[in-house]
């Protein structure tokens, strides 16, 4: 009984973690390398090679005004060198007429080399910059990046490797893209090994491996053909991948995918439906012909039977991981056109892995547990669960869209239910159609009944007050509660004369869009960047400017979280002017205030579209969130800081940001 249902909650809480927001990357297919060459006595040229992806291309140092972004080169000034000219060109640049500029334009394709011409008396120095740089394809653009270099240069060596080499995405991300992949990857398998435990699946092994082990006389080709059959199940996932890897590369494809009401819409449906299905209500099976036209190549024997056989396999488990597959590519369709492949090669690999080993080793298949009841109450607390994160689906369409239906309160009363409905399905109060009878409760099953219900009283805190931030990220913003709205009124020096409104919670004038956003933690600011930097201006503050999203997770974590700390929400409150710019909201603008980027050459049309051409075109990200202290201009003052959930560090960056405006002003 114990492991059962230690199984139980693994699964439940892996679907949990699944259900993580998505979060755009950005398109990026140039890797750079940095050298030297020695020219002669005290004289070296800095070499900088960028090697760019089939299909893409990046703009030359020579760019009509008006154009997009050339490739610039800047150095740290050092008193060890002293420049012999400027960078220049040493391939030879493509020209061509590109329509949405509508003039000819420079740019490299497969590579491209500059250098730089340096003199030095010194034999060891090291020479660090940047290279800023644009890179388009057919169908998108990258925003402008920087690339940091450090060149360490020894007078005895003709040539020397670059020691660093940084994208700017990387740096604002705080850690490699590689990390977040392999992570990634862990958490498909994990998905995969979960996938297992579920009624369409885990009966399948002792078939699979009678199948297998029928050959007995000839342990040779039964081995080669379990092993086929595993690589077969991982090729056959991992091909899901790549078809999502070549239809979702771009940064826009995956914010479409996360807050346009179509793929929302369709997403709810399908976590319903699924859900109604794993209740007991109907089975989803693919076409009969699919399995019985795979399944009939198997008794044809050798290799085809088992690729086949692990055909067959996938197409019949589908009713029970369709959701953890379409979960897990939801996930990986962010622009990064690794990371579909990697997700489900990871699936693919770890729900394989279990039934090739019982297949090479038929003995281990004694010691499973057998099959029964377990299985099924798996797939009802998978249902419960989906029906909860359905409404997630439901909250982005209602925040992007400002609708203002669905609010903290509605959607906390919706999971209070439904979690307690499954508290009483685990006690036994509840049975559905497939269900075995409970005849005792078990010591593991009665902590995971009291785990529910005390979820549902930290839920039911929430009504009142409480900020939830373990939850802050899944939740609508707690602004849209009828406690905070209370207690605003209630503080409002109009309503409660007793109240001084203190110095620096006054705004300059009445905000643009106040009527669609609000502010966190009761907190002033702006929506609009032009009003906000004037606001700053006049009260003498350092603008704080928070590009977020309604369905950017870790916005809404890092304001529960962090900016709801006491002595971080003071700095907030009394020495800055906070423009908040939702840079995924769909809001549509005045027709006078459209514009062409001229980062793109698109026509922006909406609250959102302009933000996004605001952090990109002067902060080259369009990373969520990111946090800039600027000055009246909106130049930033130090480094912009991206996700952290560090108050500590979050305090120092934002005294530093200060400590800049004070010496600047």
């Amino acid at each position: 009984m114990k492991t059962r249902f230690s199984r139980l909650f693994i699964f439940s809480s892996l679907l949990l973690a699944l259900s993580l927001s998505l979060c755009a990357q950005i398109y990026d297919p140039v890797s750079w390398d940095f050298t030297y060459e020695k020219k002669g006595n005290q004289i070296y040229e800095l070499v900088f090679s960028a090697l760019i992806e089939e299909g893409s291309h990046i703009y030359s140092m020579d760019v009509p005004k008006g154009g997009p972004i050339p490739t610039s080169f800047s150095f740290d000034t050092v008193a060890a060198f002293s420049f012999d000219g400027k960078p220049f060109e040493v391939t030879t640049p493509e020209e061509k007429y590109e329509e949405a500029f509508g003039f000819n334009i420079k740019s490299f394709s497969e590579k491209a080399e500059f250098r730089q011409k340096i003199r030095s008396s010194s034999s060891d120095f090291v020479v660090k910059g940047l290279v800023n740089f644009m890179s388009c394809n057919n169908a998108t653009c990258s925003p402008p990046k920087d690339v940091e270099f450090e060149i360490k240069i020894s007078g005895g060596n003709e040539q020397q490797g670059a020691v660093i080499q940084v994208t700017a995405d990387e740096v604002l991300a705080g850690e490699a893209p590689k990390k977040g992949l392999m992570v990634f990857f862990l958490l498909s398998m994990l998905a995969g090994f979960a996938g297992i435990l579920t009624p369409c699946v885990f009966p399948m092994i002792p078939m699979t491996v009678a199948f297998f082990s029928r050959d007995s006389q000839n342990r040779r080709k039964s081995v080669v053909n379990a092993i086929i059959f595993g690589i077969s199940i991982i090729l056959i996932y991992s091909s899901l991948g790549i078809v999502v890897s070549l239809t979702s590369a771009g940064a826009g494809f995956a914010n479409t995918l996360a807050t346009h009401w179509i793929p929302n819409i369709i997403f709810f449906a399908l976590f319903i439906i699924f859900a109604v299905s794993f209740l007991g209500a109907f089975e989803i099976v693919l076409p009969n012909k699919w399995v019985t036209g795979a399944d009939s190549k198997v008794d044809k024997g050798g290799m085809l039977a088992a690729f086949f056989m692990g055909l067959t396999t996938v197409i019949v488990s589908f009713s029970c991981t369709g959701p953890i597959v379409g979960a897990l590519l939801v996930e990986a369709a962010s622009g990064d056109v690794l990371r579909p492949t990697v997700g489900m090669f990871g699936f693919g690999l770890a729900f394989a892995l279990p039934f090739t080993l019982f297949a090479l080793f038929p003995s281990i298949l004694n010691r499973m547990p057998k099959s029964g009841g377990w299985l099924n109450s798996i797939k009802v607390v998978l249902g419960f669960i989906m029906l909860a994160f359905s409404m997630k689906f439901v909250m982005t369409i209602d925040s992007v869209y400002n609708v203002g239906l669905v609010s903290r309160d509605i959607y906390l009363e919706i999971w209070i239910v439904l979690f307690t409905l499954l508290g009483l399905y685990l006690m036994g109060k509840i049975r559905f159609a497939h269900d075995s009878d409970l005849s005792h409760i078990g010591t593991f099953r009665f902590f995971l009944i009291v785990a529910v219900f005390t979820f549902v009283v930290y839920l039911a805190t929430g009504l009142i007050g409480a900020p939830l931030k373990g939850l802050s990220s899944l939740l609508p913003s707690q602004e849209t509660s009828w406690f905070y709205k209370r207690q605003a009124a209630v503080n409002n020096p109009a309503n409660n004369p007793s109240i001084l409104p203190a110095a620096s919670s006054q705004q300059c004038s009445e905000p643009k869009y106040d009527d669609i956003f609000e502010m966190p933690l009761g907190l002033k600011g702006y929506y609009d960047l032009k009003q906000g930097l004037a606001c700053a201006k006049e009260q003498g503050k350092p603008a704080l400017i928070d590009f977020k999203g309604h369905a950017c997770a870790n916005c809404k974590q890092i304001e529960a979280r962090v900016w709801s700390d006491p002595e971080v929400l003071r700095r907030l409150r009394d020495n800055f002017v906070i423009i908040s710019l939702y840079v995924d909201d769909r809001t549509p603008l005045p027709e006078n205030e459209w514009f062409v980027s001229s980062l793109d050459g698109k026509q922006k049309k909406t609250i959102g579209k302009q933000n996004e051409d605001i952090e990109i075109s002067r902060y080259k990200t369009n990373a969520l969130p990111l946090y800039v202290i600027a000055d009246h201009e909106g130049n930033a003052l130090n480094k912009p800081m991206p996700s952290n959930m560090n108050i500590e560090e979050y305090k120092l960056w934002l005294d530093e940001g200060m400590e800049q405006f004070n010496n600047k002003y």
